[in-house]
């Protein structure tokens, strides 16, 4: 427990970063991560420190390896975003907030339509032999 209290202190003293999260997004955000399980380790980092730090790494386009040391560690931090990945955390959220800017925009929740690019479908084979 020193060493949750110890990272948590760490946390809140670092200067933040422009990728942070707002207390306002944070509290919109947090009730779509899983809750803990009650197995295994109690968690040592806050959520929000890992979100920021995915967070930082998406928008600098850095490398895991390189992520800032005021952040955790990269191999928890990608853990934590491949375990999200896999267990759905990231649709929820992105499902939540595409919901909460329709209906703030007055449309239905549920987009009606999508959009399909030319350049990701696949062409006929027809265009493919006339090109040689």
């Amino acid at each position: 427990m020193v060493l949750g209290w110890y990272f948590a202190t760490l946390a809140r003293m670092r200067k933040p970063y422009p990728t942070d999260l707002s207390d306002a997004e944070w509290n919109y955000i947090e009730p779509h991560f899983p809750a803990p399980t009650g197995h295994g380790r109690p968690r040592i980092h806050n959520l929000r420190e890992i979100l920021d730090a995915v967070f930082y790494l998406l928008k600098s386009g850095c490398q895991w390896r390189l992520l800032p040391h005021d952040f955790p560690r990269w191999p928890t931090v990608y853990w934590y975003f491949r375990k999200w990945r896999i267990d759905g955390t990231w649709e929820r959220i992105n499902r939540a907030i595409r919901e909460r800017l329709r209906v703030r925009l007055k449309r239905d929740p549920q987009p009606s339509a999508g959009v399909v690019d030319s350049q990701s479908v696949k062409s006929s084979a027809v265009g493919a032999e006339a090109r040689g």
